[in-house]
């Protein structure tokens, strides 16, 4: 448990006094964030606003993660440094988005394809490798099999081990990008993204330790109704890293924002999320403790495809947030009640997580 709080705090004042050092650095060179002219006309004030702060949310959770460890000299796990290997690399294909935005100054960074393979190139390396290295109980940080709050009877090596991680892999790609363009949509207003993160990191901080201290591999305390985790107590390390570099990132990226976390962040966070929620085995609880990253995904499908098939707009703008913009509600305002959505989503999560066990366990 002191290495889940060490990397908390560590993240935390990395987060907090490594951002404004950044925001330094960023407007020396004129890094600022780009506007689209067909956006919402108040932000045309944010134009200029050093962007890229994913890069400090990143850098202050893989140094806390490093730091909790050497301080309690437990060492690093498989399934941790396997969520960070997918979200520092996420962080690049971020970057390198973000970068060309900046340095052209223009809403179109990375083309399409060249993004999307980044992204999927990451993905793919982080679903292979969560497969192998099998510990002493021949447990792999991943499973081919279908989880919601633990691995399901549904599992994808139906037809032998090859057609098994095929379609693993597949379907690690699909939670990967779901979950990174979803962060990516949300993140719109002035800390949205940063604090609905917080709170699914949150979440996946009291699910590792709970996994933990229920697992199967203490056998001498595992219930009936224990938790096939290859390292859950290194996730919530992970989990609680994250929590507090988003913590102290939010302080200068709440409204008026000082800096934006760019594609840096966004992509870096989803991807995060998603690792968490594949190597805990709870891949599609992640939908319900992520409620507001869907509603606002959803948004976007549901105005395209309105727009594709009647030529009308269900939506003023989407993503949804921008609606409420131009329906006359405050940024702050829709800030603050999405917020609110995201904790009941993580909140309704959790309570349906521990109801889980209790029925288990008839308790």
């Amino acid at each position: 448990m002191l290495t889940v709080l060490v990397a908390a705090g560590v993240a935390l004042v990395l987060s907090l006094l490594g951002t404004p050092v950044f925001i330094r650095w960023l407007v020396r060179r004129g890094y600022g964030q780009f506007i689209r002219d067909d956006g919402p006309t108040t932000h045309k004030t944010k134009r200029g606003t050093p962007t890229m702060g994913g890069v400090v949310i990143v850098a202050s959770t893989l140094l806390a993660y490093a730091v909790a460890h050497l301080v309690t000299l437990d060492a690093p796990t498989a399934s941790g440094l396997l969520v960070l290997l997918l979200m520092a690399g996420l962080g690049v294909v971020g970057f390198l988005d973000d970068f060309i935005k900046i340095s052209k100054q223009r809403s179109l960074g990375l083309r399409s394809l060249p993004k999307l393979l980044g992204q999927a190139g990451v993905a793919v390396v982080f679903a292979v490798l969560a497969l192998q290295f099998p510990n002493d109980n021949f447990r792999t940080p991943a499973s081919t099999r279908i989880s919601v709050i633990r691995d399901t009877g549904v599992d994808l090596a139906f037809a032998g081990a090859l057609v098994g991680t095929v379609l693993f892999v597949l379907w690690a790609l699909v939670m990967i990008a779901g979950a990174s363009n979803g962060v990516n949509l949300t993140d719109g207003l002035d800390g949205l993204a940063t604090g609905a993160t917080t709170a699914v990191a949150g979440s996946y901080l009291l699910i590792g330790v709970w996994q933990s201290n229920q697992s199967c591999q203490a056998v001498a305390t595992a219930g009936p109704n224990c938790y096939e985790v290859r390292d859950p107590r290194d996730l919530a390390v992970v989990a609680a890293a994250l929590m507090g570099a988003c913590f102290g990132f939010l302080w200068w990226n709440a409204s008026p924002a000082k800096i934006f976390m760019g594609d840096t962040g966004s992509l870096a966070l989803g991807g995060a999320l998603a690792g968490l929620a594949i190597l805990s085995r709870t891949e599609l609880l992640l939908v319900l403790l992520g409620g507001l990253f869907v509603i606002i995904t959803l948004s976007v499908v549901i105005q395209v495809g309105s727009y594709k098939l009647t030529g009308r707009r269900v939506f003023r703008m989407a993503p949804l947030q921008h609606h409420f913009e131009l329906a006359g509600w405050a940024e702050v305002t829709i800030v603050i009640r999405f917020w609110i959505v995201a904790v009941l989503f993580a909140a309704l999560g959790l309570g349906i997580f521990y109801a889980e066990w209790v029925v288990g366990t008839g308790l």
